[in-house]
């Protein structure tokens, strides 16, 4: 039996390839014949609405913002040593991508972590940085909304945890 996940209005929510959001709340709506039931999200950071088919919620990843327990294994994460595999670019760029839309928040810490220099590393690569953008606007708009922080002081946190682990 599939686990019924009950989103209310004003809910925030994470969808695994567009990150956070909030529910503007549920609708019915007639397609092709068929009454659907839709979640209805809005994504600030990408301005965008998404509606997503309430029998397609868990198949979607769709789910509630992580707990507070696995936002800290996600810090604790960042503070770790970063593990850089010695495999092409290319190769390591498709795993970057594929732990970012996973929606995990420790896979997409990882992720951070792995990508970040301080001032005195070798610059990165344009894509590197995308990928590194990337996933720390994902890691830094969850970690915002389980905190009530507004993203830059969200941001200036994770970054001190980024710092004090170098």
């Amino acid at each position: 039996m599939i686990e019924s996940i009950h989103f209310a209005k004003d809910d925030y929510v994470v969808y695994p390839t567009h990150g956070v959001g909030r529910v503007l709340g549920i609708e019915a709506q007639d397609i092709s014949g068929v009454s659907l039931k839709l979640v209805v999200i809005h994504f600030e950071s990408e301005r965008m609405t998404l509606k997503v088919p309430l029998n397609k919620v868990s198949g979607a990843g769709l789910r509630k913002l992580s707990s507070r327990k696995l936002m800290d294994e996600a810090l604790v994460t960042l503070q770790g040593k970063a593990k850089v595999k010695r495999t092409m670019w290319s190769r390591r760029a498709q795993e970057y991508e594929a732990k970012i839309n996973s929606g995990d928040p420790v896979s997409i810490a990882e992720v951070v972590r792995d990508l970040h220099r301080n001032s005195e590393q070798p610059e990165q690569s344009y894509s590197e940085r995308q990928i590194y953008q990337s996933a720390l606007s994902r890691l830094t708009r969850e970690f915002a909304a389980i905190e009530g922080l507004e993203h830059a002081q969200a941001e200036e946190k994770l970054s001190d945890v980024l710092t004090k682990a170098a």
